[in-house]
């Protein structure tokens, strides 16, 4: 399982694993802004860092596979 991981590392960073590399990114990056906001929006409203981490991280997580779902692999 570690060498599946690697392998799809090696090939993303070589820009081979997606047919559309710069969709993917943005994609990401997309999910990424998103938990961010998600986490500073509930640190500002009181609640504790560890606990907006958790829900941000959650929620940004389940959002990836919905933002990746029509990504092609090559």
């Amino acid at each position: 399982m570690f060498s599946m991981a690697r392998n799809a590392l090696v090939l993303f960073i070589q820009g081979r694993l997606f047919a559309e590399q710069g969709k993917a990114v943005a994609l990401i990056a997309t999910g990424i802004i998103i938990t961010a906001l998600i986490c500073v929006g509930l640190a500002q409203a009181g609640a504790p860092l560890w606990g907006a981490a958790l829900i941000a991280g959650f929620g940004g997580g389940s959002l990836q596979p919905v933002l990746l779902k029509k990504i092609r692999f090559r």
